[in-house]
């Protein structure tokens, strides 16, 4: 069973820094790519910054210069530092997993994290 654990969120003024954590466990044979999404009410998920399984990052514009993805391979964990928050960075954050199961190879699956909220205030 694999799970997605995310953890860091929490309130800041704007102006201010968080950084949100994602641990991956379980019994995984490869990553594919990983990433963070966000959701705020009444919008649609939309990923907010990616990595794949060689290390490239990509963001989605409006984070761009403020927001910073990494992977520590050996702790199959995952990172958001988050800077110069405004307060429509306001969202409920996701962790998310696309990766190959021991046992299971070629077929690829999704996991998805709980979900942490982040919250900016003006």
């Amino acid at each position: 069973q694999v799970q997605l654990v995310e953890s860091g969120g929490g309130w800041v003024q704007a102006g201010g820094s968080l950084r949100l954590s994602c641990v991956v466990s379980g019994s995984i044979f490869r990553f594919n790519a990983m990433g963070w999404y966000r959701q705020a009410p009444g919008k649609q998920r939309e990923l907010v910054a990616g990595i794949t399984s060689g290390g490239s990052t990509n963001y989605v514009d409006s984070v761009k210069g403020r927001f910073f993805m990494s992977r520590d391979n050996a702790e199959n964990t995952i990172y958001l530092q988050m800077n110069s928050l405004k307060p429509e960075d306001t969202a409920v954050y996701y962790c998310h997993a696309a990766l190959v199961v021991l046992g299971s190879y070629p077929s690829l699956r999704n996991y998805w994290g709980q979900g942490t909220q982040v919250t900016v205030s003006s």
